[in-house]
Formats: C-alpha cells, structure tokens, sequence
C-alpha cells in the first residue's frame, strides 16, 4: 500500500473489513525482526530502510525544547476496529491538530499498542496512544503518548464503552485526557511502524506518561494483544530530547 492510499485511509477511516482483506502481515514478540520485505515487495522498506521506527529514545544527540502545540480538546470520532487495532477516526472539519516548528498537522485518528512501541532505557510501558496526523502537503506527524498504571482514564473508559459496541460506533472523546498537561517530547525522523513503513514521519514522543487503570490496560492489551513492532537501528539520526 502507497502512501498516498495510506493517507487516504487515515484521513476518511476504510472500514475494519476493508482493511481485514488488506491485513498480511502480523506483529510478532516485539523482539525478533518482523521480516516483512518476506511477505509483499512493497514492505521493503520495513528491513532496507535507514529511518525506521520505533527506536530506543535512549542517548539523544541533542537536549532542548521542540516548539510543539497542540488543539485537542473535545472531539468526534468513529471507532475502527479489526485484527490487532483498535483505533479512533476523527471527523474532519473539527480544527484538532498540532503545530511543530512551522508545520501544521491537523489530527486524523489515534489508534494504540501494547506495550509501547518506543523504549526508554531498553524499558517499554505497558500501554502507548499513537495520535496521527498529517500537513495539507501530505507530511505525516505522530504524537505518541505513553500511559502508566494510575487512575481510571474517562477518554478510556469512553473507548472501551464503544468497543462494547463494535466497530463503526460513533463516540465523542476529551482527547486532552489523553495527553499530558505539558507536552514535551522527544523528536525524531522515522517511519511508520506497520507496513509498508514509510519513512519520512514526524514523530514526537511525550516524555510525560499519563494514567489509566489497571484495568482499562489489561482491556486493551485483551483487544489488542502483543501489537509493538521491534525496536529499529537509529543509524545516527538526530534525536532530540526534552529538557
């Protein structure tokens, strides 16, 4: 799959069938390499590529402030759901997103693994949101925010409450609640971390967890299962860290 016709599925949420007969390829341990060039000539990048993600945000080549803001708040959405996925699709027109230099990147969905794709120290947390979005030129950028054992987490409990429902529902979700107060992150260049693993991705990663229940995790690992790729070879790319 193209990026382009990624892109176009992010942003208008193909249907989960749609994207179960699209689905040949799997995660595996999180540790051994996935070896998806294997499967399909189009994820060649997946073990060719220089600027894969997700890295090991240890050692970074730089300490300092990335000038990111972001416009959550209150949104709707559509959930999506199939083979190691749960995410939500938000509708257009709603004015979310985040601005990272001088780059605008309005959101498009947040979808989640567990454990955390990013480590920390060799460490991953038990549970990660990957919030997408792209720039009107077609650039993507992500925001990952990790999540901790803590109190239940209402932008959770609303997910979990549609999952009930299955995939389609419609939700309305405070997406601040799911992004730390202050926003500081780590910032990188990579990929995505799913075939076709298109590199040239944005990728910010809050360094600042924020808290779900016990239960709301285990929930969501239920739905998702083991769902984080390997950690990838930094091969000298900047990384900047917070302060």
């Amino acid at each position: 799959m193209k990026t382009t016709a990624i892109l176009a599925a992010l942003a208008f949420g193909a249907s989960a069938t749609a994207l179960a007969q699209q689905k040949d390829w799997n995660f595996g341990d999180g540790e051994t390499p996935e070896l998806w060039s294997a499967i399909s000539t189009d994820y060649a990048a997946c073990d060719t590529g220089k600027m894969q993600s997700p890295i090991d945000l240890t050692g970074p080549d730089a300490i300092g402030t990335v000038a990111l803001a972001t416009n959550f708040g209150q949104a709707a959405g559509k959930l999506s759901l199939g083979k190691e996925k749960v995410q939500i699709d938000f509708a257009p027109g709603q004015g979310k997103g985040m601005t990272s230099g001088n780059k605008a990147f309005d959101l498009l969905q947040v979808h989640f693994h567990t454990p955390a794709e990013h480590a920390v120290n060799g460490k991953r947390h038990p549970l990660v949101a990957h919030f997408v979005h792209a720039t009107s030129a077609g650039e993507l950028g992500v925001l990952g925010v990790f999540f901790v054992e803590g109190a239940a987490n209402p932008a959770i409990a609303s997910l979990l409450s549609a999952h009930q429902q299955g995939d389609g529902t419609a939700l309305s979700v405070n997406i601040d609640d799911m992004v730390p107060e202050r926003v500081e992150v780590y910032r990188y260049m990579g990929s995505l971390t799913t075939p076709p693993c298109s590199e040239g991705v944005n990728w910010h990663v809050a360094n600042t967890p924020v808290e779900a229940s016990a239960e709301q995790i285990a929930a969501l690992r239920g739905a998702l299962g083991p769902s984080a790729r390997s950690i990838q070879h930094r091969n000298g790319r900047l990384l900047v860290a917070p302060q």
